[in-house]
């Protein structure tokens, strides 16, 4: 439902599977069905501007990284599944079981993982949403730090619309270095597309991949609060 401000609350999940590249249908929705419950409930969680999320056809999703909450906090904003990317790191134990069943992806877009990166290309290819992290961990004061290179080479070969989305108040919920979040109020804000027509022409691959990836710090910076 939305106001006159452009809010809305947490949508209901449409009825579906996730997408067939990947993920257990079932998991999923319990997992999709919890973040909801618990942004909801224990962080009063708000969207603003969901009419710039897209549920259908290839898109990448770039958002803020300032506390573990944050893939769950925005892929609760969907009605429909999306795709998810971790460090490999991450992919040990219980993880390394369920990570994959909630389509996530393992990556390390910093150190040129073309195999991970061809991967990510194929889903956006196949209709899917993607949602990146380009900080590529967690902020470690809630700034907005530098994007990391593998960023700018999916979108220069993704060729799909680049949605912006910033995080207001994650951080104070959950910062790096404490051991469990606390409760608070969490404010999911999202932009239009990000235009990257701008940028200067006559760049070699690797200054355009990183002219696209600070266009996206650019615009995440921009991206106001809303209460």
């Amino acid at each position: 439902m939305k106001d006159g401000t452009g809010t809305t609350t947490l949508p209901e999940r449409e009825a579906g599977s996730p997408s067939p590249s990947g993920g257990h249908p079932v998991i999923y929705w319990l997992a999709h069905t919890g973040s909801r419950l618990v942004g909801r409930l224990l962080f009063r969680q708000r969207i603003r501007h969901r009419e710039y999320l897209p549920e259908t056809g290839g898109a990448l999703i770039v958002a803020n990284h300032v506390s573990f909450l944050d893939p769950a906090l925005v892929g609760a904003c969907f009605r429909n599944p999306i795709h998810y990317l971790a460090r490999k790191t991450l992919f040990k134990g219980f993880l390394g079981w369920l990570l994959p069943r909630i389509q996530v992806l393992p990556v390390d877009l910093g150190k040129g993982d073309l195999a991970s990166m061809k991967r990510i290309l194929r889903l956006l290819k196949e209709g899917n949403r993607v949602l990146i992290f380009p900080e590529g961990t967690r902020s470690p004061d809630g700034t907005l730090q530098e994007a990391e290179a593998g960023i700018g080479f999916i979108i220069a070969k993704g060729d799909v619309p680049v949605v912006p989305v910033r995080l207001f108040g994650a951080y104070e919920c959950w910062p790096r270095e404490a051991r469990w979040p606390r409760p608070g109020r969490i404010t999911v804000v999202a932009g239009p597309p990000i235009d990257f027509s701008s940028l200067p022409e006559g760049l070699t691959g690797r200054e355009r991949y990183q002219a696209c990836a600070d266009q996206v710090m650019k615009v995440l910076a921009a991206i106001p609060f809303e209460g």
